[in-house]
């Protein structure tokens, strides 16, 4: 009964947060998703990034350790994600960058700190941080097969992971006042990305929801066995072992439907994907969370 009550005070503010959006477009009130999410990901994200990783507590071997074991998952996931797809005879542009790139951010991020506090959020950036690298460089290439590696350091979270990790390793402290500034704009990132969230899936329309359904509870069993596997193979501690499988887990990321419409492939079958395992995940995360406490 303790575990249940505790899964249910950590997951239900993130799905409550996420409903102030959706409810917010369903009474007709504007919301520019574009201005939120540039301001969340120039912004809020890099500085919750830098402010994570200069004042965790978790030892640079610790960190080294989960990216490592972040990059292999997503590596695996991806080439178990395109094989599926083809198996399947889907179209591989539309399908595999949604099937195997999970919303680490919008539901990640505020999940591992409602579970595991500063110490889930310190791993859980590293994961967040590598996940977005590994999107906007492998998912962009699948998709437009022209993407250069080289774009990923136009990313504002990519030099702040860079730079966090550099004061980390030196054992750096910036001046108090830029400390706070940071942080205090970083506080910002998690409520934003959860309100942007509900006002992404309130605004899009699914198609195929037989084909999303399926697609999701495939997302969710490949991702979840391949970051389990990891972390054993990697011999995580539990935080770090929850976190790289709560983030793996994470269902379909909104970004993947922007990338669609960004470069032609079929936005609305990706727009199911997203907003079928973004409900799934109401079921999936409290289950895993309860399994990885």
């Amino acid at each position: 009964m303790d575990i249940a009550l505790k899964v249910i005070e950590i997951t239900m503010p993130v799905f409550l947060m996420a409903s102030i959006g959706f409810i917010w477009v369903k009474m007709g009130l504007d919301y520019s998703i574009q201005f939120a999410t540039r301001l969340s990901m120039t912004l809020a994200v890099p500085a919750l990034i830098f402010v994570a990783l200069v004042q965790t507590e978790i030892p640079a071997q610790s960190l080294s350790q989960i990216s490592l074991a972040a990059l292999s998952g997503y590596v695996l996931a991806s080439i178990a994600s395109w094989v599926f797809i083809r198996l399947s005879k889907l179209d591989t542009r539309t399908y595999v960058t949604p099937v195997f790139m999970g919303n680490t951010g919008n539901i990640g991020l505020p999940l591992a700190v409602f579970a595991y506090g500063d110490e889930g959020l310190g791993y859980a950036v590293v994961v967040f941080a590598v996940s977005a690298v590994y999107a906007f460089t492998v998912g962009v290439w699948i998709v437009t097969r022209s993407n250069s590696p080289l774009t990923m350091f136009k990313e504002p979270m990519v030099g702040a992971t860079l730079l966090g990790a550099l004061f980390l390793w030196q054992g750096w402290m910036p001046p108090l006042i830029v400390t706070n500034t940071l942080s205090l704009l970083g506080q910002m990132a998690i409520p934003l990305m959860l309100i942007t969230l509900g006002v992404a899936v309130a605004r899009l329309t699914p198609q195929n929801i037989g084909r999303s359904l399926w697609l999701a509870v495939v997302k969710t069993v490949l991702c979840v066995s391949i970051a389990w596997s990891l972390g054993v193979w990697f011999d995580l501690s539990n935080v770090a072992f929850g976190i790289l499988v709560l983030q793996l887990a994470a269902p379909a990321a909104v970004t993947s439907y922007m990338i669609a419409e960004k470069y032609g492939t079929d936005a609305q079958a990706v727009a199911g994907l997203v907003v079928v395992s973004t409900l799934l995940s109401v079921l999936t995360l409290p289950l895993l969370l309860s399994a990885v406490l």
